[in-house]
């Protein structure tokens, strides 16, 4: 039986999606036919959740359907990483009223009304997202993403179909570098990979201690790691921990589709704009890619509920 996912509305389940896989060719977060899928690591082992809205973005009606779940633990664990991952808890208000009230981001501000700033699964997942693209364009990280989940992720099979889990970082601990880069790693992708597979494997690095840190003091935790640098870090906090305090400093990427949302050249109109969303400057990198997803017709703007039109229907007298 589906699970009921309560969030407050709007919520635009597409853009959410569309923001968190950066491209369709995710091989883990997976958006077809109105629906999301996603494999979920559970104390039953790793299980396929599916995601609709039976509603709309002004009334969001949200059910998940969980495969393979067997025991209340797993479904537990599995709806609170959808929570999570989808950013069923936060409020979307704040993020509505600081958005529209830029004149330049109005219009992709209402068409991506409802979009939630979306997260990974934890930590490690975090961290496997953002190194592979380090100083590369974000087709060539997705494929090279791709190919290390394909070659560790688990893989569950429904209806015939294969879906991947993201590895673990036990297994891409005790992989072979050989093997990582075959996945088209650079050797020293591949060995701060390793690192972090093990710090994280070891507690050494605890998500949960990160958590309880000022973004600032959680940041420098972070770059002092080994292969970890501003940009690394600044994508983690954002993307993996949450922190809409954050705007990665130094992606080219992110800069240059806020400039397209701004519709201006200017890096001081650009920086000035960050610092006016203060703890909300992160949203500004969601809007930023939401608005380049939107220009590429891979998300369907949100429209607003209109007034219905009442017929009146005339006899002849």
């Amino acid at each position: 039986m589906p699970i009921r996912l309560a969030t407050r509305a709007p919520f635009h389940l597409e853009a959410t999606v569309r923001v968190l896989q950066r491209r369709p060719t995710n091989r883990v977060d997976v958006w077809e036919g109105g629906c999301y899928r996603r494999v979920i690591g559970t104390t039953d082992g790793p299980l396929l959740a599916e995601v609709v809205d039976r509603g709309t973005v002004a009334a969001p009606d949200l059910r998940c359907t969980l495969h393979g779940a067997r025991s209340a633990a797993a479904r537990r664990t599995a709806v609170g990483t959808l929570r999570r991952v989808l950013g069923l808890d936060l409020d979307p208000r704040v993020l509505r009223r600081v958005a529209e009230r830029e004149p330049a981001m109005q219009a992709t501000a209402r068409a991506l009304r409802g979009l939630r700033p979306p997260r990974f699964t934890g930590l490690f997942e975090a961290f496997a997202s953002v190194v592979p693209y380090q100083q590369v364009s974000i087709d060539a990280g997705i494929a090279v993403l791709g190919r290390t989940i394909e070659r560790f992720g688990e893989v569950v099979v429904h209806d015939g179909a294969r879906h991947f889990a993201f590895p673990a970082p036990a297994v891409i601990a005790r992989a072979s570098p050989r093997a990582l880069r075959a996945c088209g790693l650079s050797t020293q992708k591949a060995r701060t990979l390793q690192m972090l597979a093990r710090v994280i494997e070891s507690g050494a690095l605890d998500e949960r201690e990160l958590e309880a840190l000022p973004s600032a003091e959680a940041g420098a935790r972070l770059v002092a790691l080994r292969g970890v640098g501003p940009w690394t870090a600044g994508l983690v906090l954002l993307r993996g921990l949450g922190r809409l305090d954050v705007f990665p400093p130094g992606d080219v990427g992110a800069a240059r589709g806020l400039r397209e949302l701004l519709g201006t050249t200017s890096a001081r109109e650009v920086a000035a704009t960050i610092e006016r969303f203060g703890p909300l400057r992160g949203y500004l990198y969601f809007c930023a890619l939401g608005g380049r997803l939107l220009a590429r017709g891979l998300i369907n703007p949100s429209r607003r509920r209109t007034k219905p039109v009442v017929k009146i229907r005339t006899y002849p007298r």
